[in-house]
């Protein structure tokens, strides 16, 4: 095993290790929770009791992390069936001669490719059904659209309008049931994903992203601090980014970094001003 592939080898097992080390005390705090509810039950009857809610945003959180967790364990397997199965002397050469080629025909059509971007985009689109995105809705009685997380339901390919369900929609929200939204193509951000982590976008250090708050279902904007990756045999890919996000302050005026998993960060829309 060379240096690289063991490096490599190395670098997932730890981020395994850290979302394992964070799934951990995510547990330990639903226990207490749940201890003291079952304790002291009328607690959520009282005036400003927040537990409920706080055990809603640990479950959501845990299933976060088991997500990521799924999908490293799935890349470590990966450079593990590579290093068993190494390709002949010389295939990555050819492989990479193929690139440089398909690149320069891809110049050349330029104007071909644009529009078969675009059909691409819409047939992504069209395969999302089921998947959870990104989408700018407008709340009753908000001020301004919110970015959250939707499942597709369906994509009309003549009007090119999205059908999304909100399952979560927000505890203030009237009803409080799931909620349908019809929303035009650009009002979606599909996620990168998860079961894939080269999938991930490679932002740079202080870039801004929109990113899913860490325990809700509501993506706000946030500064990119750091990135946590690790290295495959021959790729470096993302498993989460660690994130200030913007109205995030403590009592002294700080901004507390958070961890965000790779599959829950795109790009910021632009004119975005959440």
């Amino acid at each position: 095993m060379s240096a690289p592939d063991a490096a490599g080898l190395l670098d997932t097992s730890k981020e395994l290790d850290r979302l394992r080390k964070e799934q951990e005390e995510v547990i330990q705090e639903i226990n207490k929770l749940h201890k003291k509810l079952q304790t002291t039950p009328e607690v959520v009857e009282k005036p400003g009791d927040n537990s409920l809610s706080r055990l809603k945003m640990l479950y959501t959180q845990a299933k976060e992390l088991a997500e990521s967790e799924v999908s490293f364990s799935a890349h470590l397997l990966e450079q593990l069936d590579g290093l068993m199965t190494p390709g002949p002397p010389g295939q990555q050469r050819r492989r990479i001669e193929g690139n440089e080629q398909k690149k320069k025909r891809m110049k050349a059509d330029s104007d071909m490719t644009r529009v078969s971007s675009s059909m691409r985009h819409q047939e992504a689109l069209a395969n999302l059904k089921g998947e959870q995105v990104a989408a700018r809705v407008t709340q009753e009685n908000a001020e301004k659209d919110e970015w959250v997380i939707v499942k597709v339901i369906h994509f009309d390919r003549e009007t090119k309008v999205i059908e999304v369900l909100d399952e979560e929609p927000g505890d203030d929200e009237e009803g409080g049931g799931q909620r349908k939204y019809k929303l035009p193509m650009s009002h979606i951000i599909p996620f990168p994903k998860r079961s894939d982590p080269t999938s991930a976008q490679d932002f740079g250090l202080g870039k801004q992203v929109l990113a899913l708050y860490p325990g809700t279902t509501a993506l706000y904007r946030a500064t990119v601090a750091q990135q946590r990756k690790v290295t495959g045999s021959s790729v470096c890919v993302i498993s989460s980014y660690v994130l200030e996000f913007d109205d995030d302050e403590e009592e002294d005026g700080s901004l507390p970094q958070r961890h965000v998993p790779f599959h829950r960060v795109v790009g910021l829309p632009e004119g975005h001003k959440q």
